[in-house]
């Protein structure tokens, strides 16, 4: 799979981020650090011994350069199209497999290198270490598949007779390609934001979609290649306008989308969000709607950076993803502040689901040079058929909400009519006890037994996370650092 994560650099302030200017892979995690060196490591080591034992043929040098120069006209063809921020999808593996399977391991540790360079310096511009990294877990992965094609095939005639045998050994190499730079890839990935589950790393289904496309691009390439170099030509074209139409899919969904966060943008939340609703009124099912709001936020920014600031929604943004169903229409609104809409959800479900986000976010912690922040958040709830029967309805109640809880201290869950939960129990209270400022319930609406479940559910919370999950102090400053 020719996958490319550009992972954001963890802000640094103070002497470390100047040095992470100049050497951006400083700026991240340790352990990513380390695992990307490796990997580079082995990268160069395999080369150095494989090019050691390899004779060179010029026959090998020229379907080599076909092969690549193929690539290149891929690459040119759609550069125009530009390409989008984040986790981008190529297929530039319908190149990089038939050097594995036609030619010496020693050429599929190559092969990655010279289209790197291309897309940097053709495409986008991009810290060097990531296109190192890339190249290093590309040429991994074809060097296995090469290792284990040329280990089970001993004549590449078979090959080109589309030989049964072959043929399966060279679909089972190109998924043992696609499997291990998949892995490479997410490791990293997961090492470089540790709160994105592995499900959300590595299950997709339009990227398992897109691993079948590439494998099967792979071998029809390298099966034309085997017979007659010239027929490259004919492969050209079709996988040419398949990597324009991806580009061009991939830039739409960057379109829809926060680029800062990842989450949907404003514009996109309120069409899906109208969606919703109008499905909700068709079937009479309710919704509850949130509105999230980062506590002192202008604070951070002014006391920590615009760096750390940004890095802070980004960590927020991704607990909500790790915290909300797949069907759960969550976006960034502007600045500081996020909406969720959730699908079916009553009052109680809703309330539980902010008092959870809440609670997780108050857990959450962003490293800086010297100390680890933690931030807290205000939630705002409004329920349709209760506080309003269109979106614009539910964004005022729910934004009246989420101004109470400004009022009453911060760091806590309100609905319009009264707050939900407060931001902390008295330090005295046992645990399951409800302390006597956290429900100012007039409406009537919220039973007993909710009260003691919502309150069992932060209680379990608090001993699941430790001391990170105190709320903020009494008066209601949500920034704190620790040493670390």
């Amino acid at each position: 799979m020719a996958t490319t994560r550009h992972v954001s650099a963890k802000a640094r302030d103070g002497g470390v981020s100047a040095l992470a200017d100049r050497w951006p892979l400083l700026g991240q995690r340790w352990p990513l650090v380390v695992y990307l060196c490796g990997i580079v490591v082995l990268h160069v080591a395999g080369t150095a011994f494989f090019g050691s034992e390899t004779i060179i043929r010029w026959v090998d040098v020229a379907t080599f350069a076909a092969l690549m120069a193929c690539g290149a006209v891929c690459i040119e063809a759609s550069r125009r199209l530009g390409m989008p921020a984040g986790v981008s999808r190529d297929l530039l593996s319908a190149w990089w497999l038939p050097v594995a399977l036609l030619l010496p391991p020693f050429y599929a540790l190559l092969a990655p290198i010279p289209l790197q360079i291309l897309l940097q310096t053709r495409v986008r511009q991009t810290v060097i270490y990531r296109r190192v990294c890339s190249s290093a877990a590309i040429g991994l992965a074809g060097l296995t598949a090469s290792l284990v094609f040329h280990g089970n095939v001993e004549e590449l005639s078979e090959l080109r007779a589309a030989a049964p045998a072959a043929l399966g050994m060279a679909v089972v190499s190109a998924l043992l390609f696609t499997v291990i730079n998949t892995a490479l890839i997410a490791i990293a990935a997961h090492l470089a934001d540790p709160d994105m589950g592995w499900r959300a790393v590595l299950w997709n289904r339009e990227s398992l979609l897109l691993d079948g496309v590439e494998l099967c691009l792979g071998v029809l390439v390298g099966l034309a290649c085997g017979l007659n170099v010239a027929l490259l030509a004919l492969t050209l074209p079709p996988v040419v306008l398949l990597q324009r139409s991806l580009l061009h899919a991939q830039l739409q969904a960057a379109a829809r989308t926060d680029p800062k966060t990842g989450l949907l943008n404003a514009a996109t939340w309120q069409r899906e969000a109208d969606t919703e609703i109008v499905r909700a009124r068709r079937t009479g099912d309710t919704l509850g709607l949130l509105i999230i709001d980062i506590d002192h936020f202008k604070r951070v920014n002014d006391q920590y950076g615009h760096l750390v600031g940004d890095q802070v929604l980004i960590e927020v943004a991704a607990v909500l993803r790790g915290q909300l169903r797949e069907y759960d229409v969550v976006g960034r609104f502007g600045g500081e502040e996020f909406v969720v809409l959730l699908p079916g959800a009553d009052t109680a479900e809703a309330r539980r689901v902010a008092e959870r986000l809440r609670l997780r976010i108050g857990c959450m912690a962003v490293p800086t040079d010297h100390e680890v922040i933690t931030v807290t958040v205000s939630v705002g709830v409004a329920i349709s058929n209760v506080h309003g029967d269109d979106l614009l309805d539910l964004l005022a109640a729910a934004d009246l909400a989420l101004y109470r809880a400004k009022e009453l201290g911060r760091n806590r869950t309100c609905l319009p009519a009264a707050p939900l939960v407060a931001s902390s129990a008295p330090a005295a209270a046992p645990i399951g006890e409800l302390p006597g400022d956290v429900m100012d319930d007039p409406a009537g609406d919220l039973s007993g037994e909710l009260v003691g479940e919502l309150v069992g559910e932060a209680a379990a919370e608090h001993a699941e996370q430790g001391p990170c999950a105190d709320a903020a102090d009494g008066d209601g400053d949500a920034v704190r650092g620790e040493a670390s």
